[in-house]
């Protein structure tokens, strides 16, 4: 007689097949992990993550948006934490990194994964766009306090793509035979903003 399972069993269920399913499609793609696969890892048979989730499709979605979740709620705490324009920018480009660094598998999922973020997931568009504002907020604020002169949008975004380059370098290993990331981020932060402020004092003339 099969076991009845309880809400937490499901609970239980759902967030290990997605720990499983977030280190699979990071270190092989969406297209080189099955449901079969994900079902060998957890000792199931294969039908039994379809009872969780409707498709591979669906796991996907369901573990980016968690991973925007949790990536977002970093951002969010670090800009909480300063008052300071500029110091709220650079606690959340350190939050930013130190997220990354920590969670190498939800990052690549969130941003390495060709597939698109769309309204076919409720809760992934969302949980995409509340990161992103964070990331791209910082420059509207330092705009806002005269300490940047130039097209915030596009200075918001710059500093992510800059990061954003510096994580992936550091994922592939080619930061061991450079410096560090948190050297390169520094320098490369205030090299980009000190650009800004010129430019800002320039106007001002």
């Amino acid at each position: 007689m099969p076991r009845y399972l309880t809400e937490q069993d499901i609970a239980d269920f759902r967030t290990e097949l997605c720990r499983v399913a977030t280190e699979r499609f990071a270190r092989h793609g969406y297209e080189g992990v099955t449901m079969r696969q994900l079902a060998e890892a957890l000792g199931c048979s294969p039908k039994t993550p379809y009872r969780y989730f409707r498709d591979k499709a669906d796991i996907l979605a369901t573990v980016r948006a968690q991973a925007f979740a949790r990536f977002a709620d970093a951002l969010e705490k670090a800009a909480a934490s300063q008052k300071d324009a500029t110091k709220r920018g650079r606690a959340i480009a350190e939050a930013y990194l130190a997220f990354a660094i920590k969670h190498p598998h939800a990052y690549r999922i969130m941003f390495d994964i060709d597939a698109p973020i769309d309204e076919s997931h409720p809760e992934l568009g969302p949980a995409a766009e509340r990161a992103a504002r964070y990331i791209t907020a910082g420059a509207e604020q330092m705009a806002a306090a005269g300490v940047i002169g130039v097209d915030p949008e596009l200075f918001g975004w710059s500093m992510w793509a800059a990061i954003h380059g510096i994580v992936m370098l550091h994922q592939s290993g080619m930061l061991a035979h450079g410096p560090d990331y948190r050297t390169l981020s520094g320098f490369l932060g205030g090299t980009m903003l000190k650009g800004a402020a010129k430019q800002s004092k320039g106007r001002k003339r």
